[in-house]
């Protein structure tokens, strides 16, 4: 007896999660030589696939155990769906968010809670606030709803693969998100049950490789520090049954760069008219690494959330400018003449060279002093062009993207 059955989560979850559509992207067949569809848990009724395990797993408690009320800990998703399960089956939930949460998921939690739920915003990252739950629990005597490592929630996850089968049943390779490793649990275990042979890939972001760490390892670990910008798939540690389920489950992880990632939502936005977190944008920025894997096969890339605070919009440009080659800081010493600035901007600057900052860094030696200079190339190859002109001009230079102390300090 398995102690998954996605099958029988899925009827249960029937009339309270929708049937996410499986669509088919032509730019992205063309571009990789695949038949490539995207399964856009973006368009669940909480924007993302959490609500199915968040769902499944509360469903199942006793009255006695919904009367006391449930917890839980997460750093937005998971909260929207336990909110919402809360206010579907009449129970009292206090959620625990990390401080940086954005403002947008928090809003989202209130309004599924619809007054079911209280929130308590504590801590930096979901592993602070996840202590602060804890100890909740135990001290008011509730149950806590983990966000992953927990069978009913990676059984409650695993449905988003009895859907994808039922709409593909010939797939041949799925991609997927991975943070705590709850939906690649869930979803790989059914699709392997279905199919042996079938890819299984995850995806985690460069600065939280917690389940690359674990396999490497040869099981789950803390690390020390994580770059917190994925904040859905971004966690110091995953849990020891995902960890022991995707061990077996998953043929690869990939790791991508946060940069990368904001380029794959900038271009999901501009071209498909599709709003995607930058956890949900993780399956897509990963076909660079898997096309000749993936090359005449049918792949499904799973689209994990959609809830982007509009307000990071200037934030993830900024990232994948960077990352493309096509914004670059300067520190900028002006040679002691007239009309250094002048000269700069007319014979330094390519013909489509933007500059987007400028500011002096002492205030009170403006004209001779050094400057912050961020200029905006139209091409990467601009950038080589544009550093011999500033030397064959007499401009001091300091390169801040090739300086990450100097960078984060200045800019």
């Amino acid at each position: 007896m398995t102690l998954l059955d996605s099958k029988a989560a899925a009827k249960r979850l029937a009339g309270v999660v929708k049937h996410t559509p499986l669509i088919y992207n032509a730019k992205l067949s063309e571009k990789y030589e695949a038949e490539i569809y995207l399964k856009r848990e973006d368009m669940q009724i909480v924007r993302s696939y959490k609500l199915r395990g968040a769902y499944n797993m509360i469903s199942q408690l006793s009255p006695e155990e919904l009367s006391r009320g449930i917890v839980c800990a997460s750093a937005g998703n998971h909260a929207q769906g336990v909110a919402f399960s809360c206010d579907k089956l009449g129970t009292k939930g206090v959620i625990f968010m990390p401080e940086i949460t954005p403002k947008q998921k928090v809003k989202q939690t209130e309004m599924f809670g619809n007054n079911s739920v209280e929130l308590v915003l504590v801590g930096d990252t979901f592993d602070d606030c996840l202590i602060e739950a804890l100890a909740y629990t135990a001290a008011h005597n509730m149950t806590f709803i983990p966000p992953f490592d927990n069978y009913s929630i990676i059984e409650g996850q695993g449905t988003v693969g009895v859907e994808i089968f039922e709409d593909l049943p010939d797939v041949e390779v799925v991609i997927m998100p991975v943070g705590g490793g709850g939906l690649a649990a869930g979803v790989g275990s059914y699709l392997k049950s279905k199919n042996p042979d079938i890819l299984l890939f995850g995806v985690e972001p460069e600065g939280a490789p917690s389940m690359l760490k674990a396999f490497e390892h040869g099981g789950p670990l803390t690390l020390p520090e994580i770059n917190r910008f994925v904040d859905g798939a971004s966690v110091k540690r995953v849990g020891q049954l995902t960890y022991q389920l995707c061990e077996k489950v998953l043929d690869d992880m990939q790791l991508v760069a946060e940069g990368k990632i904001c380029t794959t939502i900038l271009k999901l936005y501009n071209e498909d008219a599709i709003v995607v977190e930058p956890a949900g944008a993780l399956s897509v920025t990963a076909l660079d690494a898997y096309k000749d894997k993936i090359k005449g096969k049918k792949v499904v890339c799973v689209i994990s959330g959609g809830n982007n605070d509009i307000e990071r919009m200037q934030e993830i440009k900024e990232k994948s400018l960077l990352y493309e080659g096509l914004k670059h800081y300067f520190i900028v010493r002006f040679p002691q003449r007239p009309g250094a600035l002048k000269l700069f901007v007319n014979s330094v600057l390519g013909p489509h060279d933007d500059i987007t900052r400028f500011e002096f860094i002492k205030k009170t030696n403006r004209e001779n002093g050094p400057a912050l200079v961020g200029i905006e190339l139209t091409q990467p190859t601009d950038y080589d062009s544009l550093v011999a002109r500033m030397k064959e001009f007499k401009f001091e230079i300091i390169e801040l993207n090739n300086d990450q102390t100097l960078f984060e300090y200045l800019v």
